[in-house]
């Protein structure tokens, strides 16, 4: 769960980071709930980043893949507008919420420092979304479609992230 977890925030920090990118010092509503967005993906990695250490995990032998494919799906997304900046984060964290609900079920009361702060992540994903649906997101071109491919890329990252 670490190194999937781990992989996850690490390519949501890439994304962002690809948006930030092209939207600069923009000042608009989208752009500042982007950068707030990112701040606290970078809250999340710093944790999972501890727990790789602390716990001994082995990380994703992708991660190289999923730097330059987190910046260039957030850069692409972003240079096709706002909405559809949007778009990709409400994609990607409608994902990652089914994905966290998923790790709380099975972690039961086993790990219980492993299941809140998963609680508390899987939380800030849910408010991405609804920040994302509330600027705009479904007013992307092509929403259903761009939406569609990114969480089955989204998904493809996770289960392969999850065995290598």
């Amino acid at each position: 769960m670490i190194r999937v977890d781990h992989a996850g925030e690490y390519g949501a920090v890439r994304i962002y980071a690809g948006q930030k990118a092209v939207f600069g010092a923009r000042n608009s509503k989208a752009a500042d709930a982007i950068r707030h967005m990112a701040a606290q993906e970078d809250e999340h990695l710093a944790r999972f980043d501890a727990l790789i250490a602390e716990r001994g995990v082995r990380p994703t032998v992708l991660q190289p893949v999923w730097h330059a494919a987190g910046f260039a799906l957030g850069a692409a997304t972003a240079l096709l507008g706002e909405h559809t900046a949007m778009a990709c984060t409400e994609a990607v964290e409608e994902v990652i919420d089914d994905h966290y609900a998923h790790q709380i079920a099975v972690l039961g009361d086993s790990d219980p420092e492993l299941k809140t702060a998963i609680e508390k992540f899987r939380a800030d994903e849910i408010a991405h979304r609804d920040a994302a649906l509330a600027h705009g997101s479904e007013q992307a071109l092509g929403h259903t479609l761009l939406t569609s491919a990114i969480k089955q890329g989204c998904k493809l990252a996770i289960a392969l992230s999850t065995k290598i």
